[in-house]
């Protein structure tokens, strides 16, 4: 899947993996070294998420059932841990510096493509 910002055109990322089980989830990112850039892991339900045991910084949207950007947060360094926020249905995480290369911000519409 392909994660795009209807409003700028750019891509996110070109390879989302959806983490949508609580196995998933609970697993996220951990134990990686990294996320490369156009790379995202989706996790769906979420509201919060946090990088706790976690080794590197990301950027975080926080997205509604319809895909508007409720909370777009950058730079989120390892052993940290974000609020609720409500309206989201699902968050993305992406590698540190993808919200500043796309313009990404909150209120933006962005698009799923397979």
């Amino acid at each position: 899947m392909i994660l795009r910002n209807s409003r700028t055109g750019a891509a996110l990322a070109v390879r989302v993996e959806r983490a949508s089980t609580v196995l998933g989830r609970t697993r996220g990112l951990l134990g990686r070294s990294g996320l490369p850039q156009g790379e995202a892991l989706l996790l769906e339900p979420c509201a919060s998420i946090h990088t706790l045991f976690m080794r590197f910084p990301i950027d975080a949207v926080f997205l509604s059932r319809e895909l508007l950007v409720v909370r777009a947060i950058s730079a989120l360094r390892p052993w940290r841990a974000t609020r609720f926020h409500r309206g989201a249905a699902m968050a993305v995480e992406l590698p540190e510096g993808t919200l500043a290369r796309t313009g990404t911000r909150e209120g933006d519409l962005l698009e799923l493509e397979v």
